[in-house]
Formats: C-alpha cells, structure tokens, sequence
C-alpha cells in the first residue's frame, strides 16, 4: 500500500470514455464542496471530464484548489431554474448531497431535491446519475436519515435516467466524520461505556475505495440501471473498529462495556461530550449503525473491477488518515459540512446598518512585523493554536454552546496554516478572506442574533504592521440585547488582549 492520494483518476480504467464525436463527456457534481464530492472533483478532472459543479456559493467553490478548473451554476439542489441550467448537455450526473444535519422535515427536502434533480435529468437527456446512498439491511426499521437515503435512490432508479446507486457503510478516511468519531473516542476514554450497537458488524470502506467506485460508476453499461452495495475487505464489530485504530495509533487496547441504556438519542449527547462531532451530525451517524451493516453480495465487482492492488483494509485506511493528520494533508473534511440553524447571511455593508441596532467592538494594534508575517498569524487562528486571550473564558463559551446543542470549539479547522471561504474555524465560518489582508468570520454559536469578527491586517510605511479587529453583533430581540450587554465586561480584556497577542505573536514569528 502506497501512501498517495490514489486513486488519482488517471487510472486506466476510470479514465473518462469519450463521446462519440471524440469530445470529453460532461460530469455535474451536485454537492462538490463536500466531504465526498471535494474529493471527487479533482479527480473528474484528472480523468478526462469537464467539469461543472452546481452549489449555492461561487466563492465557496472558488476557495478549493479545483475551483478556476470547472464551470459553476449557483443553486441548491431545490431550484429547479438552477438544476435545469446545471443539467443541459451533462453526460454522468453525480448526486452527492445528503441531510447529515438537517433538522426537522429533512426527509421532504430530501425527496423534493431529488425529484428536482430527477425531472432535470430526464428533460437534459442526462446518460446517467450516480447516486452515493447508504448500506443498509432488508426487511428492518431503519433510522430516518438511512431510511431517507434509500428513499432517494429509488427516486432516481424510476426516474427513467440509467441510475447506479453505490450504497455504502462507514467512510474511513482523514477528516470523515466515521474516522472522527473512532479516533476522539478512542484516544479520550482508557475506557469505553457503549451501546449494544458496538457488537453489531459493520463493513467499513476506505475513502479512496470509495473513490474508485465513483469513478467506475460513470463507466458502467447504459442499461445499467440498480443499486449495488460497497465496502471494504473487513468487516468489524464498532468495538473491533476502535480497538483496531488503537493499534494503529500505538495506543493500548480499550476495554469497551456494552451497556442496554444507550438510546440513539443518548448516545448521540455521549459523543457530543466526548468528541468533536457535533449532536446533529452524531445521531444520524449512530443510528446507522443500529442495525449489522454488511454487503449482502459483491454484484459491485460485476459492473467496476476491483482497484488495483485490491480494496483497502481497514487498518490500511486507519494509518493513511493517520498519516494525513501528521502530514496536515487532510484534502476534505466534516468539519467544513454546513450545518442546519446557524446563521448563513453575510455581513451587510456598513450603510446598510442604518435604522438597525448593531453593537460594535473595535480594537487596534501596531506592530513591528512585517503584514506577511502578521497575516501569517492572523491566518492560523484558532483550532490548536487558540484565539490568543483567556483561554479559560474562550473554553467556558464552548462548552456553553455545546451545552445547548451548539458546535462549540472542539470543531477546530481542517488545516493548520490553509484557509478557505467556507472552512470552518471552531465556531466560527471563514465568509470572506482576502489573503494578506481580511479574513471575516461569520458565527455559528448559538447567540439570541447574528455575530461577525473581522481580523485584518495592513501595512505601514515605516516597514511594520497594523492589526484591526472588529466584532460586530446584530442583537435579535430583547435576549440579543441582553447577551451583549451580559458578555461585554469581558470584552475588555478578551479582545483588548486578543489584538495585543496577536501583534506580539507575529513579531515573534521567524522570518520565512
């Protein structure tokens, strides 16, 4: 097992057929900013696929290193005007999206966007949809979310577009939500009080595996037209699982206790507690693992040769993700997945303040930095590096929100030193960056309004540096009022510290 980013797409046989008058076929790639789809983009493009992507934000799909590479229609998956332009002369339709934290009505919105996309295939005359869908077992209850994933297969399998749907299980690979959820569980208890679910078997896929059968899918026979299950060489109990990433990891084995009191529910809280993994995102997560998850057949093998080398174990999935943390080479993650009731409006420009209550809180620092090395910090805020004031008082407000069902500040960020528009900082979401310049977080703690920070960074003609902060808050209401009037003691010094360290941060870093 090699450690590359394979597969690359460049694979003989995932590389894109030509059409008939010798032209690359088109891909549209309906949730590309994702965790799956950020990762399949790239590698489109590398087959020998034009590429257009349909997401609600340019700048979002901007910010990936693919962006200036494919073509892009703004729209959700919902606009029917938007999936139609997406549509026209589109070869291979790769559906992506999934409600992993969508709130209430999620299983409507599901089917209402899948009908959407399915009419727009139809009148395009689109060849095939490929549909990424979840394992699952006949003839059982299945969770809301799992039994909400088949319920869009289906609609595209009688759609009337030659449909592959690739239904897989737990997703190993840097920055999954699966692998997350193993690791911080793993590595935090020496030992593990869980729910029956543990003992349940389950077959885990590598992320790349996953890769592979996407890329396949687009190849595969015009009268194709079923779903097929996927997953990897293993298959493990959940307890197996984590005792597997501790031998990886060089961690002793974790005593686990299978306990009858874990609701979905429960369990859901227990892992917003002890990992990153948000209450939102977790449920849906654990009750997919309700029920034993295992191929029932290997028709997949029928349709999609097996990658070369064979799938990977896994154990081999554990040590690559592994190996891309140390790396900091974490290509997509959980972390940046949008998540349901947070605020998702941009900053309005100053003069359209006007008639509103807004609080404000400014601060300034001069520095002899130089603006390079100032935006370096400026830049690599947050996650393991903190905000660079109280941190006591910075932990007492996540654990606040995660309280309450928030984020929190376990999310971190995907990268150390990297950022992009949409990436997630914490709990905060990078809205706008100007590299060596602004960069605007947008608020996703739970607040009674609508909050902002914007750090940035000029220069000056004596050779140094000017740091600007800016906190801004659209109070909603009479609680919004309140809050900010209930956190401003605390302003003085958090802020008032928080640019003061981060100029003496960047005096002190070492010159590039």
């Amino acid at each position: 097992m090699t450690d590359t980013f394979a597969p690359t797409g460049r694979e003989p046989q995932l590389q894109a057929i030509p059409r008939a008058d010798g032209s690359a076929p088109r891909a549209l790639v309906v949730g590309a900013t994702g965790y799956i789809g950020g990762r399949l983009v790239p590698r489109l493009l590398a087959a020998g696929y034009r590429v257009r992507v349909l997401g609600r934000s340019a700048n979002r799909v901007a910010a990936f290193p693919w962006g200036k590479d494919v073509e892009v229609v703004e729209g959700s998956a919902e606009d029917r005007d938007a999936v139609g332009e997406a549509s026209s002369d589109v070869d291979v339709l790769f559906y992506l999206v999934h409600s992993m934290s969508a709130g209430k009505g999620f299983e409507e919105t599901d089917l209402r966007a899948a009908h959407t996309i399915a009419d727009a295939a139809v009148a395009a005359s689109v060849s095939r949809i490929v549909y990424l869908g979840g394992l699952h077992p006949n003839d059982v209850e299945l969770s809301p979310h799992l039994r909400s994933r088949v319920e869009v297969g289906e609609v595209f399998l009688e759609s009337g577009v030659p449909t592959l749907v690739l239904q897989a299980g737990v997703v190993i690979g840097s920055g999954s939500a699966s692998f997350e959820m193993v690791r911080h569980l793993t590595e935090v208890l020496p030992y593990m009080p869980a729910p029956r679910w543990v003992r349940n078997h389950i077959q885990p896929i590598a992320v790349r595996d996953v890769m592979h059968y996407l890329l396949g899918a687009a190849r595969v026979d015009a009268d194709v037209n079923r779903a097929v299950d996927i997953g990897g060489p293993d298959v493990l109990r959940y307890g197996q699982m984590m005792n597997g990433y501790a031998v990886e990891a060089g961690l002793r084995q974790r005593p686990i206790a299978s306990l009858p009191v874990f609701t979905p529910g429960l369990a859901s809280h227990w892992v917003n507690v002890v990992t990153p993994i948000p209450r939102e995102i977790a449920r849906p997560l654990i009750a997919s693992l309700q029920n034993e998850c295992v191929m029932k057949n290997h028709d997949v093998d029928e349709l999609i040769p097996l990658p070369e080398g064979g799938l990977t174990t896994y154990r081999g999935a554990v040590s690559l993700a592994l190996r891309r943390l140390e790396a900091d080479e974490i290509e997509t993650s959980w972390q940046d997945a949008d998540l349901s009731g947070v605020p998702s409006d941009p900053l309005p420009s100053d003069p359209d303040w006007a008639g509103q209550v807004v609080y404000t809180d400014k601060r300034s620092a001069k520095t002899t930095a130089s603006v390079d090395k100032l935006w370096t910090v400026i830049e690599g805020i947050g996650g393991e590096t903190g905000w660079y004031s109280s941190p006591v008082l910075w932990a007492i407000r996540g654990w606040m929100d995660r309280f309450v069902g928030g984020i929190g500040l376990a999310r971190g960020r995907r990268s150390k030193g990297r950022l992009g528009v949409g990436d997630a900082i914490d709990f905060w979401r990078v809205e706008a960056l100007e590299p060596g310049e602004l960069l605007r977080l947008r608020a996703e703690m739970k607040v009674p309004g609508l909050a902002w920070l914007e750090l940035r960074a000029t220069a000056d003609e004596d050779g140094g540096s000017r740091y600007d902060q800016r906190a801004v808050f659209f109070p909603r209401g009479l609680a919004g009022r309140l809050y900010w009037l209930s956190v401003l003691p605390f302003h003085g010094f958090i802020f008032r510290g928080m640019a003061n360290r981060i100029a003496a941060a960047a005096e002190a870093e070492p010159t590039a």
